[in-house]
């Protein structure tokens, strides 16, 4: 039986693909310039380009074919079109929630937005920290004031997730329209997440629906860059 003889970019993609999933390079990490893979195998930048292609297809790499924009948590994508709590979870990352305050408020703008009867909405503001306590995200939802969820304020979120919540009062969320920018934490922010106030984090707006449309959860979320990123792809 005739032996298969691996192409020059095949084992450089085997050499990188190994250092990555043992961690030896953390997954997600940066990799080398072209120039410098090329001078480390001894090959073109050809045959690494190649190489990093097929680490692409395995999607050991961010730099993906296909279109659309990722949010990584530490080099890895997350889908939050259903919350960070899920996304995270799905990566393995363990992180805690904590309740900064449920209140019941009155917002018009997003009554009008989102063509809700009534302006009344639950507002839930939470920190989310990894196990040592890091603070990497402050994350403000705005819920409408259902009867079966105006008593939030005084019980509490069911298993301590807005998305439990929702579902035991009918709403399921289905699709979602999100928006991302940077901007620099307000003195109260910063005091929520222990940072100087000023520093830069990720702005995430997300609105979310109900597969019948019907408006389900406004979502204003602050990421710490140092743990998130956005990640662009394009192809065809």
């Amino acid at each position: 039986m005739m032996r298969r003889i691996s192409l020059k970019h095949e084992r450089v993609a085997a050499v990188l693909a190994r250092e990555i999933r043992s961690g030896v390079v953390r997954r997600g990490a940066q990799l080398p310039g072209e120039v410098e893979l090329a001078r480390r195998f001894s090959v073109s930048r050809n045959t690494v380009r190649a190489a990093l292609a097929v680490l692409a297809e395995d999607d050991l790499i961010t730099t993906r074919t296909g279109k659309g924009s990722f949010v990584l948590f530490d080099g890895r994508p997350l889908d939050g079109r259903l919350g960070w709590t899920h996304a995270l979870s799905e990566q393995g990352v363990e992180t805690r929630m904590r309740t900064v305050r449920i209140a019941l408020a009155q917002d018009p703008d997003l009554a009008d937005r989102a063509g809700l009867e009534s302006p009344d909405v639950i507002v839930i503001e939470r920190v989310r920290q990894l196990t040592d306590g890091t603070a990497i995200s402050l994350e403000r939802s705005r819920i409408p004031a259902l009867d079966a969820l105006r008593d939030l304020p005084g019980r509490g979120l069911d298993n301590g997730s807005i998305s439990t919540t929702l579902n035991r009062a009918g709403l399921y969320l289905d699709h979602c329209e999100q928006r991302l920018r940077g901007r620099p934490l307000s003195l109260g922010e910063a005091e929520l997440l222990r940072r100087p106030e000023g520093t830069w984090f990720l702005h995430t707006t997300r609105t979310s629906w109900t597969a019948d449309d019907r408006f389900a959860e406004y979502a204003d979320e602050l990421l710490d860059p140092e743990h998130y990123e956005l990640s662009l792809s394009y192809g065809t």
